[in-house]
């Protein structure tokens, strides 16, 4: 068969796997942050959450954001779509009895704004009901992305392409939740499809299934992917376009000597080749549609390099842990 019929097949197993209809009800999901503290701060950073959307903010995208008024009873909030309080205060402003008193049982994120204050907060987004305290110096997009927002994306979990597609700030910190999320999946595939090869009797009875199922798989995660991120950056979901710029972005950062580095690279193991190789093609299809859509351009040759570096490093890193995992 030639590569032409075998990419025509592929998407043919494709089309029939992929609800486009879904990606869209996923942008419509329901979701709201509170905002509390300093009136000032509160303004400022909804603002900065909504810029983007052009001269007229969509009125869905506003009422994502409520002003949660810290001397009303929280009895009286409806909590079911709230995801999160993000609390904003000065450095002297003393928010602690306040929120205390909320008893929320969302996450609490306290964004403190001190210009002379070491930027910082905690590893991990903190559990329901408890509140975990952040530093930046100014309300920036620059100053936010390194760990509130990503920690305010992961509040979001399920709704990641709504909080995307009404609030542009958090757009590139949504990206990179949602290809992190699909390089564990594309992960696990290629795992069990190596395991598969590894079972005697079972490889000999579904080998060649899995050979060409979990192609079909990845792919389709690649290109599940490619649609997600499109959507969380106000583009209806078009799977023949995904389809095409696929490879393109693939290809533009030296996809097939990255797998060929890894296959050299990582201990012999197909288990771990398989995965590393599968985790490293999605982060690279993940982070070149983002880039792509962030910027309207490819990435430059400098800084494609530097993605495939860092890239290969993470997957020879996670490859060698599998083959640890697996002696142990």
């Amino acid at each position: 068969m030639t590569r032409g019929a075998d990419a025509r097949t592929l998407f043919g197993l494709l089309r029939k796997g992929i609800d486009v209809r879904a990606v869209g009800a996923h942008v419509r999901k329901p979701f709201r942050f509170l905002l509390c503290g300093d009136p000032a701060l509160v303004s400022e950073f909804r603002s900065l959450l909504l810029r983007g959307h052009g001269p007229t903010v969509p009125p869905e995208a506003a009422a994502c954001l409520e002003t949660l008024p810290l001397d009303a009873p929280a009895a009286l909030t409806n909590w079911r779509e709230v995801r999160a309080i993000v609390a904003l205060q000065r450095p002297a402003d003393g928010l602690d009895a306040d929120l205390s008193r909320l008893k929320a049982p969302v996450p609490i994120l306290a964004l403190t704004v001190d210009a002379d204050a070491a930027p910082g907060g905690p590893p991990a987004l903190p559990p329901r009901g408890q509140r975990g305290e952040y530093v930046v110096t100014e309300l920036t997009v620059e100053s936010l992305r390194p760990r509130f927002f990503p920690h305010l994306v992961e509040s979001a979990k399920g709704v990641e392409i709504a909080v995307g597609r009404q609030l542009p700030a958090m757009r590139e910190s949504v990206a990179a939740k949602l290809t992190k999320d699909a390089a564990n999946n594309a992960l696990k595939v290629a795992v069990a499809s190596a395991v598969v090869d590894h079972i005697p009797v079972v490889g000999l009875a579904l080998g060649a299934v899995a050979s060409a199922g979990d192609m079909v798989a990845i792919t389709g995660i690649q290109v599940m992917l490619m649609l997600h991120i499109e959507a969380a950056y106000g583009r209806d979901p078009d799977l023949q376009r995904s389809w095409q710029l696929l490879p393109v972005i693939g290809g533009g950062f030296g996809w097939r000597a990255l797998a060929r580095e890894l296959a050299g690279f990582v201990p012999v193991a197909g288990l771990a080749i398989k995965g590393a190789i599968a985790y490293a093609g999605t982060i690279v299809v993940g982070e070149g549609v983002a880039f792509f859509l962030e910027h309207g351009r490819e990435m430059s040759r400098g800084q494609a390099s530097a993605l495939y570096e860092r890239t290969k490093n993470d997957a020879l890193r996670l490859g060698r842990e599998l083959v640890t995992k697996l002696r142990r």
